[in-house]
């Protein structure tokens, strides 16, 4: 008995110390641009435009274009637009991290 606590705990160390080495090395640090991930416009719309074609159709956003981006603080808010015969309805919207990329927010207006 007492030889196979000493294997299993022998075991979990070198698993622990494993998954320890493998959380050290994947939290190297990586490059991160000085105007972050997203530093313009146009990287903001494009990046709007390849996560809300999936989630409300690829035409619905070809639609409403052209997309504009705004920058307040850290945060690209990025809005399409609807077409000039249409006067009702809305339009879909991201907001995305300009240090890192990451989407915070996706909508869309009815």
């Amino acid at each position: 008995m007492l030889r196979s606590f000493g294997q299993i705990s022998l075991v979990m160390l070198g698993l622990f110390s494993f998954l320890f080495l493998g959380v050290a090395v994947g939290a190297e640090q990586s490059y991160v641009p000085p105007k972050g991930f997203v530093p313009d416009e146009q990287t903001a719309v494009r990046i709007a435009e390849a996560v809300l074609g999936p989630i409300y159709g690829e035409e619905q956003i070809a639609r409403e274009r052209p997309f504009t981006a705004v920058l307040k603080g850290e945060i690209w808010t990025v809005e399409g637009h609807l077409p000039a015969s249409q006067n009702k309805g809305g339009v879909a919207l991201a907001e995305i991290s300009k240090l890192d990329g990451r989407i915070l927010r996706v909508t869309h207006g009815k």
